[in-house]
């Protein structure tokens, strides 16, 4: 039996896949825009939501921070504009940010059309998107929506208040919008705030595999990881060939360009492409395949998952893109690394 397809995340901790563009699908009436939640708590055991969002030009929701949620934001079309405690910029496709707790942001998407793929943990904090929309059955994004946003929205935030983890700023004086700097192309050595460019940031391989991180756990505290996970066919059987189990830990996989194939221990191979999503939960043993000339995969991980094993096991690399030959690797190296992360090969 192959991977499964479902429109929406099952109500339970089991392998699936989920088509392009859909997911559970809300909308925070007049915002003109759409969450599709892609995985969360009853997928992870309350450690992590995924999702993507899209939008046409609209209103900010409103300056706020969280005592206790993580917030990430990766642009993957259009454009925009992020405060992040007291810095702003303008993210294009492939640029990043990381918010911790108690750091007041605000997105605002500045179109034309722009989309996102996110990452909230602990995962129980998108029940306040849930709480504020309504479901959304459109194509794209609800572009037409001319509801006043604030005036259906702050009703809802007031009658909720203390109830989820967001605490509106609505007297903060926010920063202006400023350059791109050097100290965003590269990971900062803690637990920090921070933007990083698209293209920027260090990367390692592993047995024809590269990793891209935009977060590790080091940057989050040990929450998460997020990363560009880049192989090709033409290297043959890879590190991931191999089925794996990652014992407490993760995977919602976003395939970006390309062909990937997962197989799951005891089922069927599966073939994903450009849009679709896998979710494979912590104890599933299960194998990755790169089946075309270039193969680009958004990981998202709750804990130390592949961009772990690849960074810890692999070879730190100069290339911007992947090399005509993999570089060699070591395998009593991947072994020792693996016993230390409870990764069963």
């Amino acid at each position: 039996m192959s991977l499964p397809f479902s429109n929406e995340p099952p109500a339970e901790r089991v392998p699936y896949a989920i088509p392009q563009l859909e997911g559970e699908r809300i909308t925070i009436p007049g915002s003109k825009g759409v969450f599709r939640i892609l995985t969360s708590s009853k997928q992870t055991n309350g450690l992590m939501t995924v999702f993507q969002s899209g939008a046409t030009i609209s209103d900010a929701p409103g300056f706020h921070y969280h005592n206790h949620a993580h917030d990430v934001f990766l642009v993957t079309k259009g454009y925009l504009k992020l405060w992040n405690g007291d810095q702003c910029r303008i993210l294009a496709p492939g640029d990043f940010a990381y918010i911790p707790p108690l750091v007041v942001h605000q997105p605002e998407m500045i179109g034309p059309h722009t989309e996102l793929q996110g990452l909230i943990t602990p995962g129980d904090w998108v029940d306040f998107f849930r709480y504020v929309s309504e479901p959304y059955d459109g194509i794209l994004v609800p572009e037409t929506d001319n509801r006043d946003l604030k005036s259906l929205l702050i009703p809802k935030v007031m009658a909720a208040k203390g109830k989820f983890d967001v605490v509106f700023q609505p007297n903060y004086v926010p920063p202006e919008v400023s350059d791109w700097t050097k100290d965003d192309e590269k990971l900062p050595d803690g637990h920090e705030k921070y933007f990083l460019r698209a293209n920027t940031g260090p990367r390692w391989m592993l047995g024809g595999v590269m990793s891209r991180p935009f977060v590790t756990t080091k940057q989050s505290n040990g929450v998460c990881a997020i990363s560009s996970i880049e192989s090709s066919k033409e290297y043959g059987e890879t590190v991931f060939s191999k089925y794996m189990t990652f014992s407490s830990v993760d995977h919602c996989f976003c395939v970006m360009e390309g062909t990937l194939k997962v197989s799951l221990q005891g089922s069927g191979d599966s073939i994903f492409r450009e849009g679709d999503t896998v979710v494979i939960p912590a104890g599933q043993a299960f194998s990755l395949g790169f089946e075309s000339k270039f193969v680009k995969v958004h990981s998202f991980a709750d804990g130390d998952g592949i961009e772990s094993l690849i960074h810890q096991a692999g070879k730190q690399i100069e290339e911007v893109v992947l090399p005509d030959q993999a570089p060699v690797w070591d395998r009593s190296k991947l072994v020792s690394v693996a016993e230390a992360l409870k990764i069963t090969f």
